[in-house]
Order: C-alpha cells, then structure tokens, then sequence
C-alpha cells in the first residue's frame, strides 16, 4: 500500500501544479510517471491493467459516437494515407540525414529501420486528441469529427501492420465476430429496460471488455478495436448519448493510470533526449501538412487549423510499432524509451499549443489568402440568421428548452444554432428554424454582427469551456447585444457573471424554481394566510 500511496501523492500533486500554470492536468500525470521513476518506487502492476481498461473504455465511448459515414468521406480518408505517406517517406529522409551526420542512435541504423521509425511518428494520439476535444466539449464540431475520423482511420491502419507482422493470421475463429450485428439487435433490447442508473453503466463496461475487447483479443485482433466496433454497433440505441456521458468520469480516472505508465518506460539520458527533441521538430511539418491537405480538400483554414494542432503528437500506437521492432531484431530496446520520451513531450507541446485558444487560430487563419465560400465544402459555408431577435447557441435539452419557452410563451424570433448536422435534421423535420454553425468559430459572430435584429446570444453548451469560448469569439466580433449564459456549478456562474454575462443560471437551480412554478400553478392550495380576527383569537386564547 505504501507504493499506491506515493503513486497517488505524486500525480495528484503534479496534476494540480500543472493546473495551477494552467496546463492541462494530463501534462502533470506525465511528469509523475518520470517522477515516480526516478523515485526507484517499485512499479505497480495493477497500473498496466486500470491503463488497458481507460483506453478499451474511451474506444468505445467513441463508437457510441462515431457516425461510420464521417470515415467514407474524402477529407477523412484520403488525408489519413496521404499524409500518412508523406510522413513516412520525408520522416525517412529527415532520420536518415540525421543518421548520416552521425546522431547517437541513428548512426548505423539500415533504411528499414528508419522507415520503420517514420512509420511510428506518423501516428497521432487517440487518447490525447480526444481528451482535449472533450475538454472543449467540441467532439461533434466539423473539425472533431474529422480528427477522430482520421484517428480511427490510423487505429485500423494499425490494427493491419500489426497483424501483418505479427507473424500469425487471426484465429479461423473471428468469423464468428459476424455473430455482432444479431448479437447487438438484443443487447439493445436488453439495454432498455435497464433504467438510467448503475445498471446501464455497468452494461456499458461490459459490452466494451466482454464481446468487445475480450472476445477481439480470443480470435487474434485487437481488444481495443473490438470495443470500438461494438461501440459503433450500439450507437443507433436512444440512450447511446447518455451511456457516454455516464461513463464519462470512470473513464477519465482510468486515463490517469495511461498517462502515468508512459513516464514509467524508462529514465532518459543525454542522447536520448537528443534523438527526443529531433522528432519533435518534425511536429508543425505534421501540423502544416494536415494544414494543407485538408484546406485542399475544401475545408476552411480554420478547420483545418484546429485539426492539424489537435492530431500535432505522437501516438502510444507508436510505442507498440516500435515494440514491434525490438521484437523483429530490428531496433534495440533502448528505442522503447526514446519513443516514450518523445511521445510525452509531443504530449506536452501539443497540450500547450492547443491551451492557446481558438482566437489564435483565428488570426492565424485570417493571414491566409481568402478562399471563396462558394467552393467550400456545404458544411463550411456560413449561415444566416435573418430576422432572429434571439440566437440559442446549442440545441440540446437546455437550449431545446429556451428555444420552445422564447418562441412560444414570449412570441420572439429565435433561430437555434448547433454543429451536429443529424440533431439540425431532426429539429428541422420538427419545424423549428435551425442552421448549423460553430460558437467557437469569429467569423459566424462577425455574421450575426451584421444582423440587426439579433440582439440577444443565449450559451446554452453543456460545456463550460465551450462557452468560454464562444464569449470570447462574441466579444471579439463586437457583439452588443445581451449575453445569457447556462453553467452548472456556481464557479461558473460567478466566472461568467464577472466577465460580463448579463443572465448567469446554474441549470439545476433553473430546474429547481421551473418545478415549483410546475405545483403553484397546479391544484396544490395555497396556504391560506390568518386574517386579523382569527390571529387576534389565537393570540388571545
């Protein structure tokens, strides 16, 4: 216990330091790995294990939210092997010069060898690209789908090489794995009637590690591409949104011990950390690169922007491509640690280049020559918000809500903006007026800037920093109009409220005072207050 106990001590006290600089918490959890390390503190065995389940976990949180059909568009599947190519064949020639010029560790190394380096580098991080995505609540916006679309795309090219150097084919067995489609009609059968609580949580592990990760792992795939596709096979259920969000919490403290155990690897010397910083500098190319295409495939810079720093690190897929290499005689193991270190610092550089916020990307983006909006893809074009008085920023219960009580009771204008392109079809077929759009984005503010009408902005993301943004966006574009804001915890609503926001509520409070107007305006009696005589006769008696 005493070993779990400095664990503990270690990464909680790092994870807040780095909050304290403002960084996010996963740089800290990283630093404690090394720490921890360097401590000489017997390793825990547990904590490959708590690490496994955290990334089965967020794999299958994604596939409840995945739509496949993100993966069959060009700016998904094209991007991931173009640029997976390019990486690849400059990746070899930048690590074969610097071999040449005799950098420890390179020096001597064959050109299969160095290709095999590129290939590892040329993959981005799920784990790390999701994590922040959550963090800014921006998973559904266009630029999110797309770089978890592109990091699917690199866990099947993944799945392949290992297969295929693995030197054994998968069981004859994994085609019972058709048995999934059936199988997954009556878990979803049993799925409703299992009620919101614990149960449904529960279900949701186990679906991810039994016909997900274990029964993968029996027939000779990989686990965590099982629970990605049963994830993907439940998603059609209602319910599929609130299993994620349940599971939301357990899967973060299980991505603790991940980032964690990467520290752990091995202490880094001198000549490793050269090699280290070297793959660094190949990171803005990775970046530019992802820049270009995807600004070639029609999408605008700023989405393409955003993509290209999120997927800017290296992945933990790179550790296994090199676990593969050491295995194959190929690379010593001392290559083990040097892509640990490097992955921990793309870890931290990215964490800090993303921590800058959308207002730099927005700069940078408007340095770029102009595209013309008419050839952009449908989703990039702007929108209009016409004659509204009121725009409802994020159309899901909250923002239903407003939008239904603003519309109805008050007799206002209100048009509703979200970016998850299903949800605006089916509020359209409902009859509300929607348009899809991005808060986070200035140039829809400077849109709505030019509307006249529009005189009230209601912040109705679930995500506190997604509204942040936004406010930030709001402000820059020049907006004048009133702001409300919805947060749920009082913090947030004292944050908003000294940065201007003129309507603040937390939702539960809202929830609270709309459930007691629900029984005053029923059939409850009011409790009938004592007129003179009787109070007289109560007190005299």
């Amino acid at each position: 216990m005493t070993e779990v106990a400095i664990y503990l001590v270690v990464t909680f006290g790092l994870g807040g330091l780095a909050m304290a600089l403002r960084l996010p918490p996963l740089v800290g959890f990283l630093a404690a790995g090394f720490v921890i390390n360097g401590l000489d503190v017997e390793e825990i065995p547990q904590l490959d294990i708590l690490a496994d389940l955290g990334v089965t976990l967020l794999l299958f949180a994604i596939g409840l939210k995945l739509d496949v059909r993100i993966l069959l568009r060009r700016e998904v599947w094209l991007t991931t092997s173009v640029h997976m190519l390019v990486s690849v064949v400059f990746g070899s020639i930048a690590l074969w010069i610097a071999a040449v010029a005799g950098m420890a560790m390179l020096a001597g190394q064959s050109l299969q060898t160095i290709a095999l380096l590129a290939f590892a580098l040329s993959f981005s991080s799920t784990v790390f690209v999701v994590k922040i995505l959550e963090e800014r609540g921006e998973s559904h916006s266009l630029y999110g789908r797309v770089a978890i679309g592109i990091l699917v795309m690199q866990d099947v090219i993944a799945v392949v090489f290992l297969t295929a150097t693995g030197g054994e084919m998968p069981s004859p067995w994994a085609l019972t794995l058709v048995g999934l489609w059936p199988l997954t009609w009556v878990l979803r059968r049993i799925w409703s009637r299992l009620g919101h609580g614990e149960m449904q949580s529960l279900f949701g592990i186990v679906m991810a590690l039994v016909p997900g990760y274990a029964w993968f792992t029996a027939v000779g795939l990989k686990g965590d591409l099982g629970a990605l596709i049963v994830g993907v096979l439940l998603a059609s259920h209602p319910a599929a949104s609130e299993l994620a969000r349940s599971l939301f919490h357990i899967k973060e403290l299980l991505l603790v011990a991940f980032f964690v155990s990467i520290g752990l690897t091995g202490l880094p010397d001198l000549p490793t950390i050269g090699v280290a910083l070297l793959m660094l500098l190949f990171l803005p190319f990775k970046a530019a690169w992802y820049v270009a295409l995807l600004s070639f495939l029609k999408l605008r810079y700023r989405t393409a922007i955003l993509a290209g720093l999120g997927l800017m690190n290296y992945s933990e897929f790179g550790l296994i491509v090199v676990s593969v290499g050491v295995t194959a005689d190929l690379l010593g193991e001392a290559w083990l640690v040097e892509m640990s270190i490097a992955v921990a610092m793309s870890f931290v550089v990215s964490a800090l280049v993303n921590g800058r916020g959308h207002l730099m990307v927005e700069k940078i983006a408007a340095r770029l020559p102009d595209q013309d909006e008419r050839k952009l893809h449908p989703e990039e074009r702007p929108g209009d918000a016409g004659d509204a008085e009121v725009v409802v920023i994020g159309m899901g219960r909250v923002g239903f809500a407003a939008y239904q009580r603003l519309t109805d009771h008050y007799g206002l204008r209100v048009v509703g903006v979200d970016y998850d392109g299903p949800r605006i079809g089916r509020l359209k077929e409902q009859g509300l007026r929607v348009i899809e759009g991005d808060a986070t984005d200035l140039d829809f503010w400077n849109q709505l800037r030019h509307s006249d009408s529009v005189r009230i902005a209601v912040l109705a993301m679930p995500r506190h920093g997604a509204n942040v943004t936004a406010l930030e966006c709001l402000r820059e574009s020049g907006f004048s109009g009133q702001v409300a804001a919805v947060a749920r915890y009082d913090d947030e609503v004292a944050w908003a409220r000294g940065h201007g926001v003129g309507i603040a509520f937390n939702v539960y409070a809202g929830a609270g005072l709309e459930l007691a107007d629900q029984v005053a305006g029923g059939d409850i009696p009011r409790r009938r207050e004592p007129d003179a005589e009787t109070d007289d006769d109560r007190t005299t008696g």
